[in-house]
């Protein structure tokens, strides 16, 4: 006991007597495990976040096509509706007593480059993201007016536009488009909360008002005198021929299969149903490769840095050899002195290990309202997870293996010193 004492206490003044050089390795290898340790994190928060773009949804119906072209559309706005499904289809998943809420959405047009959704009160009032989070609105109301518009944050945010703002939807979902709606602008009525999701990358209007600006248009040209004027459009009443797609919620999710299955088979209208939190897992899986490879480089400069730890230690060894010569006059043996080495290293990742907690702490929690706000993304401070832990334990054990270098060359030298009695290990 009174050698590990003795060790330990060598080591400290050891320590302590470089702190100057040996802070600047801390530093490197703090700097190093926090990246390591903050790109780990951001995966498991992205990837939660990812697959939880979208929660409480049991089904996605939209026009026979694949699961992920069904989800990339209707939930990334990504992409186009192979067909659309007709008005009457709707009404019948309002009308199945085990469906429990339906979104119906119509895509097809832009503003600026960011797609138009057009949709009813049932989007803000049933659609969830994260763990069953609600969409609010962060200003204004939702659209009540024919011709108000509810803006996502990031659209808010990107565009600098404000209430009572008027805007005016383009044709197409393409970013460039030369068919604009220039006789029907809109206001804007509304701005989402920022969610982190594509929701707040899309406008959103109601599916009146998508057939209300289509009145007198064909094949996606408008014909000049047979538009309407904003007065006459909101003295009718619009009924959709065909919508997109919808969002579906049941009564029991134990019935999610069947009604899955029944809408995959049904003949009177080719449909595709899918689980959207399965859809998600797949497109995730095949988005994988890339946060691996971050993480294996990010593992590779936590190596570099402990390679420059002991590249310092070995440099600092020509320094020490009159402190070793001490040391085996004293009494001390080969083993005792080559320990000093390996402690030194484990003491440095440890305290970077601890350092590099503090400063991911102080990150995220400083950052992540400015994330959320600028550029969408939501990450929340929470305890690290087991293979965030396994991954910082791993830092300090290979701090531990990378000393056995320096060791074993001081183990080696202070032997042949030879001080009699301190030859016995």
């Amino acid at each position: 006991m009174s050698k590990v004492k003795l060790a330990l206490s060598l080591a400290t003044a050891s320590l302590w007597y470089r702190r100057r050089v040996l802070a600047l390795v801390c530093l490197t290898l703090t700097l190093s495990v926090s990246l390591l340790l903050g790109i780990q994190y951001l995966r498991t928060e992205i990837r939660q976040s990812f697959t939880s773009t979208i929660s409480g949804t049991d089904l996605i119906v939209g026009a026979r096509s694949g699961q992920l072209n069904l989800l990339l559309y209707t939930v990334f706005h990504i992409g186009d509706a192979t067909n659309n499904i007709r008005w009457s289809s709707f009404q019948k998943l309002e009308q199945d007593r085990r469906i429990d809420w339906a979104i119906p959405i119509s895509l097809g047009d832009s503003y600026r480059g960011y797609r138009v959704v057009a949709t009813n009160d049932q989007f803000l009032a049933r659609l969830q993201f994260g763990n069953n989070q609600s969409l609010e609105l962060a200003q204004g109301e939702w659209f009540d007016d024919l011709f108000d518009v509810v803006l996502g944050a990031g659209v808010a945010r990107q565009l600098d536009h404000h209430l009572n703002d008027e805007i005016v939807l383009s044709h197409g979902g393409g970013r460039t488009s030369f068919s604009n709606h220039t006789d029907l602008p809109f206001r804007i009525s509304g701005v989402l909360a920022p969610t982190g999701t594509p929701v707040d990358q899309a406008v959103y209007i109601s599916l009146d008002a998508m057939e209300a600006i289509h009145v007198g248009w064909e094949s996606g040209v408008a014909i000049p005198g047979r538009g309407l004027s904003p007065d006459r459009a909101r003295a009718r009443d619009f009924t959709p021929d065909s919508i997109t797609a919808a969002f579906v919620g049941l009564s029991q999710p134990i019935l999610t299969f069947q009604v899955q299955r029944e809408l995959n088979q049904s003949r009177d209208e080719p449909l595709s149903a899918i689980l959207p939190g399965v859809a998600l897992s797949e497109l995730w899986r095949m988005m994988g490769q890339f946060e691996k490879a971050l993480l294996g480089i990010s593992a590779f400069v936590v190596v570099t840095s402990l390679v420059g730890l002991v590249a310092v230690l070995l440099t600092l060894q020509a320094q020490r050899q009159r402190e070793v010569a001490i040391l085996r006059a004293t009494g001390a043996s080969p083993a005792l002195i080559a320990s000093l080495y390996s402690f030194e290293c484990v003491v440095l990742a440890l305290t970077a290990c601890l350092l590099a907690l503090i400063v991911g702490a102080g990150a995220i929690a400083g950052l992540s309202p400015w994330l959320l706000e600028q550029f969408g993304i939501q990450i929340s401070l929470r305890p690290l997870k087991q293979d965030e832990w396994l991954l910082l334990a791993a830092v300090p054990v290979s701090a531990l293996l990378v000393s056995l270098v320096p060791a074993t060359s001081t183990w080696r030298k202070s032997r042949k010193q030879g001080f009699g009695a301190a030859d016995t290990d």
